[in-house]
């Protein structure tokens, strides 16, 4: 069997982790299984659709790098993938089941429907059908309908069936009694079909395999498990990933400020860790590794190991996931994707020697965009660095120590970390310093502190042009 799986997200705004989870497990499971992703846009609830959504979603999902097979953007051979442009199918996929009789037309009005959800008493779902329509013979149907007469298309639950059995990859045998489920709406008076019929008829002519979900969904799994009955065809694999909830411990939604995709992009997250953090949302690596590449996601993801509890999200180990995969980068890497967060206009200096500047400041960051908070440690306030520096250079025994670095660092062939911790060090041989009397002093010229980087990394990172001039404000 080729594992199809597919994402299929309204329109509705951008994606936020609870809900693009299912689009990087759907993804990790075609890409281990050598088979194909397909995005899908369900756009028929025209009301909560908005403008640029659709395109909110691919741009979201291709930061992710979670890169589709089929979709509304390439096209393939299962289109359209937008099931706004899908009517044609859904008109003959209820003519079929209503064909075969698993479906029927239905002429009562709202007046009739509120009697009978009366007549069924307490305890029962409002506007529970009662199936009168079911029983009009074929003739009857054919003549109110040529009439013009105003009518849905109901499906008709099996007669003699007391529930609806279904195995779930990741909550196991799962039993709905089927006194729970009326004959449901497949096609409203107005022409426009329900979610649980598109759905079907698209994952049937899209071929899926595999459908994972959030448990949300769950309740909707007996009805589409029915109707691909109906259809004759045999149903997809069905897995329905824990809820996720907030840190707050409530459901995750956009209107309860769910931390959405694009937020973590332009806080610089890189793409590989978030893909890492969401694959931890309810599933555990068979080792109990929590740092992991792509490639071994796609290696080791499985259903089998999702839990069944609900999931809290947790910002903080997002931060400490990213944090990780941030010190594996090469020193170029990093600092190509730090670059595009360096506000110049308040540390103008610090793209010149990007490199060096990162090489400096790289264990102290999370994200890409945490260069910020910490270029002040290279670049303090000017005003107060330089009282600073003119106290040192006024204590004698201390001006010694500086201008012996001073001179070691004037004329050191090679301005790169190793070499410049060097000459530091023979300075401090020449003024017969050493230790805290060597290193505090010279720290607090570069930086206003005597804790920090190694004075190295600290010399390359500003440059040499630059620490010149701070030794030159102590020593004047």
């Amino acid at each position: 069997m080729t594992v199809r799986t597919r994402f299929a997200p309204s329109p509705t705004g951008r994606l936020h982790l609870g809900n693009v989870r299912a689009a990087a497990f759907n993804w990790l499971l075609a890409r281990q299984k050598g088979g194909a992703f397909i995005l899908r846009i369900e756009d028929t609830d025209v009301a909560r659709n908005v403008a640029g959504g659709e395109a909110a979603i691919i741009e979201d999902l291709k930061w992710l790098r979670l890169d589709w097979d089929e979709g509304p953007d390439i096209g393939g051979p299962h289109g359209p993938y937008r099931q706004s442009e899908r009517d044609a199918s859904y008109g003959r996929a209820v003519e079929r089941l209503a064909a075969s009789g698993a479906a029927y037309h239905c002429f009562c009005t709202e007046q009739e429907l509120e009697e009978d959800a009366e007549e069924f008493g307490e305890g029962r779902t409002a506007q529970r059908y009662s199936g009168r329509c079911r029983a009009l013979d074929r003739a009857e149907r054919v003549r109110r309908v040529e009439a013009g007469e105003r009518h849905v298309i109901r499906f008709a639950v099996p007669d003699g069936t007391t529930s609806v059995e279904i195995h779930d990859e990741i909550f196991g045998a799962i039993s709905f009694p089927t006194s729970d489920i009326d004959d449901f709406v497949l096609r409203r008076s107005d022409g426009r079909v329900t979610y649980n019929f598109a759905v079907v008829v698209d994952d049937i002519e899209m071929e899926i395999s595999h459908v994972v979900r959030g448990v949300g969904h769950l309740s909707n799994t007996p009805k589409q498990a029915l109707l691909f009955d109906a259809f004759g065809v045999p149903r997809p694999v069905f897995g329905h990933l824990p809820t996720v909830l907030g840190p707050d411990g409530k459901k995750l939604s956009k209107r309860l400020g769910a931390t959405a995709v694009t937020e973590l992009r332009g806080q610089g997250y890189p793409p590989d860790a978030v893909l890492n953090y969401l694959s931890l949302l309810g599933w555990s690596h068979p080792e109990e590794k929590e740092v992991l590449t792509r490639s071994e996601l796609v290696a080791s993801i499985g259903l089998d190991r999702v839990g069944r509890s609900d999931t809290q999200l947790d910002l903080e180990k997002l931060r400490w996931v990213s944090a990780q995969h941030l010190a594996t980068e090469s020193l170029a890497g990093l600092a190509s994707h730090v670059r595009p967060f360096v506000a110049v206009e308040s540390f103008p200096a610090a793209t010149a020697n990007l490199e060096a500047v990162v090489d400096t400041l790289r264990t102290r960051l999370s994200t890409y965009g945490d260069i910020n908070a910490h270029l002040g440690l290279l670049y303090p306030p000017e005003g107060e660095s330089m009282e600073k520096r003119k106290a040192l250079g006024a204590d004698p025994a201390v001006r010694k120590v500086l201008e012996a670095v001073r001179d070691r660092l004037a004329g050191a062939p090679a301005w790169e970390a190793a070499a410049l911790d060097q000459a530091v060090r023979g300075a401090g041989a020449d003024a017969g310093a050493k230790g805290a009397l060597l290193f505090h002093p010279v720290r607090v010229l570069l930086i206003g502190s005597e804790k920090g980087p190694d004075l190295g990394k600290i010399l390359a990172a500003i440059g040499r042009g630059e620490a010149l001039r701070r030794f030159g404000q102590a020593l004047g």
